[in-house]
């Protein structure tokens, strides 16, 4: 079964930046992305990269998130910079493959102000 597994949240001070970094188990993914979700917000596209290092970013997070993947290692990773309160919440690495959509367990990104 395929599983996603996410890492690097913590809490940061406005400013400051953090790396998330999630790991696949074996298989080609076409799309991996990014999402997050505030509390009682819905959960909404942070950042995507195609399996032709394609990008997408939303625009609250364009020139301060970079979006990168390692296809031969299934992983992908999210390097955020200057980050600002607005950009609190729980964050869920997703990814495509073969008609099906994966999610991994989530991690938890507070930045004070």
């Amino acid at each position: 079964q395929v599983q996603l597994v996410e890492s690097g949240g913590g809490l940061v001070q406005a400013g400051e930046s953090l790396r998330l970094s999630c790991a696949g188990s074996a298989t080609t993914f076409d799309v991996m992305a990014w999402y997050r979700q505030a509390p009682g917000k819905q959960r909404e596209l942070v950042a995507s990269i195609s399996s032709r290092y394609t990008t997408n970013y939303a625009d609250s997070v364009k020139g301060r998130f970079t979006i990168s993947r390692d296809s031969a290692k299934n992983t992908v990773d999210l390097q955020m910079n200057s980050l600002k309160p607005g950009d609190t919440g729980v964050y869920y690495c997703y990814a495509h493959a073969y008609f099906q959509n994966y999610w991994g367990q989530g991690t938890q990104v507070t930045v004070s102000s």
